[in-house]
């Protein structure tokens, strides 16, 4: 395993983390699915397990995962563990209505804060995310007032922002340019490139950079076909239906003869994509089994710009139109 610094903070992290999202299992909002469906929590044990033993120190989650099961499922098979680094999120609730609810007061970030130590079983929070808040948030204030004070007391050592998953961003450039923070969350992976341009403004300014959804809900894998169904628990039933899983597929095509060149798979082609890109900090792939703990964290190969000056012409040309159809 190999590892970075995480902007100027003093994080040294696994450049491949654990996405702790899957392991969170099914959660519902109404009938909205915002999880990944059935999870064994014995199996998802040992796959954090294994990917300790593999020298991954990043986890990432939030306290919307499975509604606070993922945070209480790394908290208590991690509990006892030194030198890991762990991230969580704050900022999306359920209502009493059960409907999701972005919540960036001042006092609900104290008190979810709070929540996430607990269910963690830490004294502090090495990176506290808000979760996809918008420039109306960070403009009010208060969230960052919030941040701020975590901060100070000693419960948070870091902040930044998951950026919203499929927009521009122009909330990075905000806190960039007032300094505040210390790093972004962001989607980057073969399918959406949205995110470059922000990535490189904040590698150049001394911020850290998680790269998110590297194999784009599973596309990017190689274990899809055009008969692949989601289950009505899975969010990826409305965030793939058919004929745009079909259309992905098809646009894809070009990308795998790479895989060759490299002598890697689809999943080994797509990590080496986003780690080809030195201002990334860590990757998180969705990690629910010790075989993807064991693929995921295997050395990948550095890719050649004119290769990743191709694969940014296929996205230009078909992959970001399919992106805005994957909401």
């Amino acid at each position: 395993m190999q590892y970075r610094t995480f902007g100027k903070t003093a994080l040294k992290i696994s450049e491949t983390g654990f996405g702790a999202w899957a392991i969170g299992g099914p959660a519902m909002a109404g009938t909205t699915p915002i999880g990944w469906g059935k999870v064994n929590d014995a199996q998802s044990n040992r796959a954090i397990k294994k990917a300790l033993d593999l020298g991954v120190n990043f986890f990432d989650t939030a306290d919307f995962y499975g509604l606070g099961h993922s945070e209480d499922l790394l908290g208590k098979t991690l509990r006892g563990q030194k030198d890991i680094v762990i991230a969580t999120k704050v900022g999306h609730r359920l209502t009493e209505a059960q409907e999701i609810r972005q919540d960036y007061s001042k006092a609900y970030i104290v008190q979810a804060c709070e929540a996430s130590l607990r269910r963690l079983g830490r004294d502090a929070i090495d990176l506290y995310q808000l979760h996809a808040a918008r420039m109306p948030d960070l403009e009010n204030g208060a969230c960052i007032e919030a941040m701020e004070l975590l901060r100070q007391q000693g419960k948070v050592r870091y902040w930044g922002l998951s950026l919203n998953t499929f927009e521009p961003a122009p909330e990075a450039e905000w806190l960039m340019a007032r300094n505040l923070g210390d790093g972004f969350q962001i989607v980057l992976n073969i399918v959406n490139q949205r995110g470059l341009p922000v990535i490189r403004s904040a590698g150049a300014n001394g911020f850290g950079i998680i790269a998110r959804m590297p194999l784009q809900f599973g596309l990017l894998t190689g274990k899809f076909d055009k008969t692949t169904r989601f289950p009505a628990n899975d969010h990826r039933a409305f965030r793939l239906p058919p004929e745009l899983l079909a259309d992905a597929l098809d646009a894809l095509e070009p990308v795998w003869s790479l895989c060759e060149k490299y002598q890697t798979d689809h999943t080994g082609l797509a990590m080496a994509f986003i780690l080809s890109h030195p201002e990334v900090s860590t990757v998180i792939p969705g990690i629910r089994t010790a075989a993807q703990a064991e693929a995921n964290t295997r050395p990948f190969p550095q890719l050649e710009q004119e290769d990743m000056d191709a694969l940014w012409r296929l996205y230009e040309a078909q992959l970001e139109p399919l992106v805005a159809r994957m909401r």
